[in-house]
């Protein structure tokens, strides 16, 4: 008696070999899209955070007739008993995590902050502002910034201008 040849259900090596390599082929173009997109949503969030900082400096300077605040460019430590941004307008900006950049991993918590302040504008009238040979009223001047380049593109800082808007571009320049 012959019996028929009947196949097992089953994939067979090949098969399986060949959806192995669709998957890792698929996850091969997800992974750096991926990454790509939360780099891009972390930059985001810290542009957002400049532009909350921006709305507490506003109101600091309402507060100290339109002065802008004597304060240091940053601090190592939290510890350092030293004026800075995050202390001065820590009563305008309740939460602490505003001066977080989501993409800073150390600094923020060593120092309370991811953000420099540019400390040569401390004290200022916010109309007479001087930077690299910009004077007067110029909005172009960078007041916050990254205090490193923790972002993709071509500069990887945000900046908080003088007029208090958020950027990832470089828009100062100097004059000669």
């Amino acid at each position: 008696m012959k019996t028929s040849g009947t196949r097992a259900s089953g994939f067979t090596l090949t098969e399986l070999l060949v959806v192995l390599l669709i998957i890792a082929v698929l996850a091969a173009i997800a992974v750096p899209i991926t990454k790509s997109v939360l780099a891009r949503s972390r930059m985001a969030a810290c542009l957002s955070n400049l532009r909350q900082i921006g709305i507490g400096l506003e109101s600091y300077l309402q507060d100290h007739a339109d002065t802008l605040p004597n304060v240091a460019a940053g601090r190592k430590s939290k510890l350092e008993d030293v004026p800075v941004l995050e202390t001065e307008l820590a009563s305008y900006l309740t939460n602490p995590e505003t001066f977080h950049c989501p993409a800073d991993h150390k600094v923020f918590k060593e120092s309370g902050c991811s953000y420099i302040w540019n400390s040569t504008q401390s004290g200022r009238n916010r109309f007479r502002l001087e930077f690299f040979g910009k004077s007067g009223n110029d909005k172009r001047i960078p007041l916050v910034i990254d205090k490193e380049d923790w972002h993709p593109g071509e500069n990887g800082s945000n900046f908080l201008y003088a007029d208090l808007s958020a950027s990832n571009k470089v828009k100062f320049g100097v004059n000669r």
